[in-house]
């Protein structure tokens, strides 16, 4: 699980209490609920998951052509209670 620091999360997560994970493509909801409150002790209301596929990329070198794939990855966002808060930026 590795939290998703953009200025869109962060917004959210000031205002909605709303905070982004990356995390395993196989978990579901109710893994990723416990994982959370295990790892940060907070409460958690909602969990959303997006599913992502990964990209065809393709670049020219001197070999040739290189083609290749990035890979798949799922992004959840979690809802905590009011008056939770997690803090990524201290250093705990």
């Amino acid at each position: 699980m590795k939290p998703v620091v953009s200025e869109k999360m962060t917004d959210q997560s000031e205002k909605l209490n709303r905070y982004g994970f990356v995390v395993k493509f196989t978990a579901n909801k109710i893994e990723i609920k416990n994982a959370v409150e295990k790892a940060y002790g907070v409460s958690v209301d909602s969990v959303n998951t997006m599913n992502y596929g990964g990209k065809t990329k393709t670049r020219n070198t001197k070999a040739g052509l290189i083609k290749g794939k990035t890979n798949k990855f799922k992004k959840a966002i979690i809802t905590v209670a009011d008056g939770d808060v997690i803090d990524f930026y201290s250093n705990i």
